[in-house]
């Protein structure tokens, strides 16, 4: 059995309206979920109540609070629709226990595991290596239509900017164009 299959067969269909969260920072949360349609966002809140945009996810992603998941601690993100979405949610446990029983099963979580990684070490480079304004002109090139779906506010906040600075940057990029 692969990992579709799984989700298919094991995970629960849930539906979110735009504006409802999957779930909060500081709740406990054992699954993983599957996003079929619709637009999710997960972002931080720090204590002052500053957010901080962690991702943006389109259909066909897999998302989850790995800690809460495993370690069985409180989800460090929360996670809310920008677009009412519909939703596959499987308990972790589900996924760890066919795993153990099924090597195909057990090979497609090493990769959606290694997906996991790989998509947060890129993050990390672009936070700590790359300027906001090249950060913003790869998600023009890679993600332009993800632009028409999000604020400003929260390309700013992703981006690690604020409102006045992403107009600056958003007006030498398209003289940059010209």
């Amino acid at each position: 059995m692969n990992f579709e299959e799984l989700i298919r067969n094991k995970g629960t269909p849930i539906k979110k309206k735009k504006g409802e969260h999957v779930f909060r920072q500081g709740d406990s949360d054992v699954s993983l979920y599957f996003l079929q349609s619709g637009l999710l966002k997960a972002y931080y809140t720090s204590q002052e109540g500053k957010q901080t945009v962690k991702s943006f996810l389109l259909p066909n992603n897999v998302i989850g609070s790995l800690a809460s998941v495993y370690s069985q601690t409180d989800c460090s993100f929360s996670l809310i629709c920008l677009e009412s979405c519909l939703l596959r949610k499987i308990p972790f446990e589900v996924i760890r226990d066919f795993s153990n029983k099924d090597i195909e099963l057990a090979n497609n979580m090493i990769e959606l595991l290694l997906q996991f990684a790989i998509k947060k070490e890129t993050r990390e480079y672009e936070l700590l290596c790359l300027s906001a304004e090249k950060r913003f002109s790869k998600i023009v090139k890679t993600s332009p239509t993800l632009l028409d779906k999000i604020t400003q506010n929260d390309l700013a906040r992703y981006l690690g900017v604020t409102s006045v600075g992403l107009s600056r940057i958003k007006k030498r990029v398209n003289k940059g164009l010209n």
